[in-house]
């Protein structure tokens, strides 16, 4: 009786080719490679165009923004290498940049202030004016503000699956090699309790 099932389950695995899942799976894995491939090369177009935009002073928020959108919405997207500064965007034009016209404010406005230190403190008798002078630059000076470095620098983390090419083909292949196994599995089974049984 079990004999008979056997081979009734037997004859009924034969129409389903182990080798259809098998071409199946490397074609879909083929697929995923390739999209994954072409994710990390827009990525990198993506990256090149911030720093692109950073050093000639350009648009560097729009820049970064589609940069962001495109690693959160794909696989395979990070902007870490193993020989690359951390934190992997760095906008060291911007941020020089930056520093510059804080110097560059701080000493137009303490050159200014002398002036109006000398217009505040001109009715003032002779011997304390030189007082009144120092006094009102020290009150009033100018002090360049630090600027934080990690306010221009960023990371963004791909997710490891996103439901795009890539990751849809990545689910199919796994369907199609598990799929693939429990066919290849079953048929060893089968065979080796029909052996048994003889």
């Amino acid at each position: 009786m079990a004999h008979r099932h056997l081979h009734k389950a037997h004859s009924k695995l034969q129409p389903i080719s182990l080798w259809y899942f098998l071409a199946a799976a490397l074609i879909s894995g083929t697929v995923c490679v390739y999209a994954m491939r072409q994710n990390n090369l827009t990525m990198v177009s993506l990256r090149n165009e911030v720093f692109a935009a950073d050093k000639k002073g350009g648009d560097v928020e729009k820049s970064l923004k589609n940069l962001q959108r495109y690693i959160y919405a794909h696989m395979n997207t990070n902007l870490n290498s193993n020989n690359s500064v951390y934190p992997p965007i760095q906008l060291k034009y911007t941020y020089e940049r930056l520093v510059e016209a804080e110097k560059t404010r701080v000493t137009n406005t303490n050159e200014r202030l002398y002036q109006d230190a000398q217009t505040v403190c001109q009715p003032q008798a002779q011997a304390t004016r030189l007082t009144c002078v120092g006094d009102y630059v020290t009150a009033h000076s100018a002090k360049e503000q630090p600027i934080p470095a990690s306010l221009y620098q960023f990371d963004f983390v791909s997710p490891s699956w996103t439901p795009d090419l890539a990751g849809w083909s990545l689910a199919v292949t796994a369907i199609l090699v598990t799929l693939f196994t429990l066919r290849y599995g079953l048929e060893r089974l089968i065979r080796q309790e029909l052996k048994k049984n003889i």
